[in-house]
């Protein structure tokens, strides 16, 4: 696990009924490749952020299969229709099994 793993998200606080808003995520994760070695010598673990997914009031919104050329602090920017107020789940899935997660609401106006 990324101790350093720190994910941060913007979620407009309201909406209207069937507007379409941007929704902004970025994870800080340092996207260790594994072909590296430490001060000893030894290779360094594989730690790639390889799957983002984002869940509104439980139906998928997105999911994003991540490659490992992908750079530090990955960021995604995307459009999700509002048609109620509910909860936006994000979860950020690691090579090494950690699994980072962030939750907002959005309310309708």
């Amino acid at each position: 696990m990324a101790d350093d793993a720190k994910p941060r998200v913007k979620v407009p606080k309201s909406a209207a009924a069937g507007e379409i808003v941007t929704i902004k995520s970025l994870i800080s994760h340092k996207m260790e490749s594994g072909q590296r070695k430490d001060a000893k010598g030894e290779l360094i673990p594989r730690s790639i952020i390889n799957r983002f997914t984002c869940d509104f009031n439980g139906v998928n919104a997105i999911d994003i299969a991540i490659d490992p050329a992908v750079s530090t602090n990955p960021y995604f920017e995307f459009d999700v229709k509002v048609d109620a107020a509910g909860e936006f789940k994000f979860t950020w899935y690691d090579d090494d099994g950690s699994v980072y997660e962030e939750s907002k609401t959005i309310e309708i106006a």
